[in-house]
């Protein structure tokens, strides 16, 4: 066991017990840490000297160092609900991430810093997908910054060597009317598309419905985005209501991954939703919604609520490799005639 496996399955099995996400940041920080350290003993006081390294995580690094499982990680393995290791294993057998944003809208951290630290974590892919036009107030990617971002996509990939590729992507307002936000050409494109709703996050069933069936019928969707829209920290936002049974069924039928979104204060879909979903044979994408490097440590959170589901690596699109992930794209059938896809005027969102 290195120091890195240690600190990471200490944080996802005490975020399995619900404890603190300041406790359990402290162990994925630690796991940056020690990430570039060389192989060989280290002991708790030359641990201790790390960058975001305290008394308890020191001693778990000098510990694992010598190959052993540290004391602290053994007793929460004791402890744990058998369930926590199926969700274990599908953290540890992640390959990717289809939702993260980067300086280009409303991240904070340039395009080859995102990319870096997915492939630090273990990733083989991972997906950049910036906001679309028409939310003005995220700096939605324009047609033409888009096409820009596709180059420097390009220009990233040539640097990062091989065993990871960042994928071409968009987080994509879906419209009124569940057409989508950004040019036909420009999605036909792109690697995968999040297609999320953004705005009117309050209408009634029955038109919020007929948007979400559009949307995630349209063979450019890849993914379905928060679908809810909730937020459950703060001053909050209530869900969404949409008929579930209907919105789920049509994911499934179109091959349309439905987004575990892994942002704390999201957890979306909610339980009793993911239930439905699971029920409805749906594909998941378990995904951070990343805006900075650290946040790319949240996607451990959606595995353990995949696993609660039952649900295996066959099911969750972020488990599978590259080729299988976009074998899975260019087979969807594309409908007879085209469906409503088009930039929106620029306006608040």
């Amino acid at each position: 066991m290195t120091p890195d496996e240690a600190l990471r399955k200490i944080a996802f099995l005490l975020e399995w017990r619900g404890a603190s996400p300041y406790r359990v940041r402290a162990f994925h920080t630690a796991a940056d840490a020690v990430r570039d350290l060389p192989p060989g003993r280290v002991d708790a006081a030359q641990a201790e000297r790390l960058r975001g390294v305290g008394p308890v995580t020191a001693e778990v690094i000098s510990q694992a160092s010598t190959g052993a499982v540290p004391s602290y990680l053994a007793r929460l393995l004791a402890e744990a609900d058998p369930a926590a290791g199926a969700g274990w294993d599908l953290a540890a057998a992640s390959t990717g991430d289809c939702h993260l944003h980067s300086d280009w809208s409303d991240g904070g951290s340039p395009i080859e810093d995102m990319a870096a630290a997915a492939r630090a974590l273990g990733h083989q892919w991972a997906v950049l997908t910036d906001h679309s036009p028409r939310l003005t107030i995220a700096h939605g990617l324009s047609p033409d910054r888009l096409r820009s971002q596709l180059e420097v996509v390009a220009d990233v990939n040539s640097r990062m060597g091989p065993g990871f590729r960042l994928l071409t992507g968009i987080e994509c307002d879906i419209l009124d009317d569940g057409s989508l936000d950004q040019e036909e050409d420009l999605l036909d494109r792109l690697d995968v598309v999040v297609a999320s709703v953004h705005s009117k996050l309050r209408s009634e069933p029955d038109p919020m419905t007929a948007r979400l069936l559009a949307a995630v019928r349209n063979p450019h969707v890849d993914v379905l985005g928060h679908c809810t829209g909730r937020i459950i920290t703060g001053r909050g936002r209530p869900q969404s209501r949409f008929d579930a049974r209907a919105v789920f069924a049509a994911c499934a039928e179109a091959g349309t991954a439905v987004e575990i979104n892994c942002r704390p204060e999201r957890r979306d879909p909610p339980d009793d939703l993911l239930a439905q979903a699971t029920a409805a044979g749906c594909l998941f994408a378990v995904d951070t919604d990343a805006h900075a490097p650290q946040q790319l440590h949240w996607q451990s959170t959606g595995y353990a609520r995949a696993a609660r589901m039952g649900l295996g690596a066959d099911r969750l699109i972020t488990t599978w490799p590259l080729g299988q992930l976009l074998r899975a794209k260019s087979s969807r059938q594309r409908p007879p005639g085209r469906l409503p896809s088009r930039a929106a005027p620029a306006h608040g969102g």
